[in-house]
């Protein structure tokens, strides 16, 4: 199936670096992420927009938006005030009425805040995306509801509460099928959260995997690499592994939402075994 696919940048975010790098000492990870004074490194928090050729529009995460108060967004270094991704898609022509599905990944307030309008005083959280169906995996939304105190705070009860009551909301099952087949199916990781969902795009020139959180970016393609916000790291670097050596295998892409600088790359393996990625550009993929 022919598609068109779209990196769309969404509000940015600060983070402290040995909380996004977890087991790997500043001297290393300090050459891909140079901190700012506060270690601080820079992520985006990048969506996908896929239009099929049968007219549908696809947006694969939501970014984490501008939903939060003035002193929450500066607790968690979000940079604009702003919706940021409602402004990119503006500059490809739509606005999130036009959105026909919003695939989630997890529901973290960093991945899928997006959906919410941007703060305003005295007024209550508001659900974009009017008409779109939103796809979460059905282990996730158990776990959303239901949150470890580990990860309480990652989740926005308002959200769960909007997206049930919009009657819109699609559980993906652990065998990852959909109605958004054949073109998109479906993977699940619990290493980063129980039942992440990551969505697999079926295209001509081999499959472009939407890694989420369980592969941030380039630099967390090395294998041993996990994040602090990790529920489980060895699981993590275990399912790492697994989907790395098959999208070798099948010449597969990753599309990262957290690199401030590449979108999507090819991914490799050098003459010892070590996984790396090639920037692609991803407007140019059908």
């Amino acid at each position: 199936m022919n598609c068109t696919l779209v990196a769309l940048e969404g509000n940015t975010q600060k983070l402290d670096g040995g909380a996004m790098y977890g087991n790997a000492p500043r001297a290393m990870w300090e050459k891909w992420s140079p901190p700012d004074a506060q270690n601080r490194i820079e992520l985006a928090c990048r969506s996908l927009l896929v239009r099929t050729e049968d007219g549908r529009i696809l947006l694969f995460e939501a970014g984490i938006g501008a939903f939060f108060e003035p002193k929450m967004r500066d607790r968690y270094g979000v940079q604009e005030s702003s919706h940021v991704l409602l402004e990119s898609l503006a500059a490809v022509g739509l606005s999130d009425a036009q959105v026909d599905a919003v695939i989630l990944s997890h529901l973290h307030f960093d991945h899928a805040g997006g959906l919410l309008a941007a703060y305003e005083e005295g007024q209550p959280a508001r659900l974009l995306f009017p008409k779109a169906q939103f796809y979460v995996g059905a282990a996730h939304w158990d776990r959303a509801r239901a949150p470890h105190a580990r990860d309480r705070a990652s989740f926005v009860p308002e959200l769960n509460e909007a997206l049930e009551q919009s009657g819109r909301l699609v559980l993906v099952s652990q065998d990852g099928q959909s109605d958004l087949a054949p073109l998109v199916k479906f993977h699940f990781s619990d290493g980063h959260t129980p039942g992440l969902m990551l969505a697999e795009i079926a295209l001509a020139s081999g499959p472009l995997v939407f890694s989420s959180d369980l592969i941030p970016g380039a630099p967390w393609v090395h294998v041993p690499i996990s994040m602090g916000y990790d529920r489980y790291p060895e699981k993590v670097i275990d399912e790492k592994r697994a989907l790395l050596e098959d999208l070798v295998l099948r010449r597969g892409k990753l599309f990262f939402t957290h690199d401030p600088r590449t979108p999507c790359g090819d991914v490799s393996r050098d003459a010892k075994g070590k996984f790396y990625v090639s920037p692609v550009d991803i407007a140019a993929l059908h």
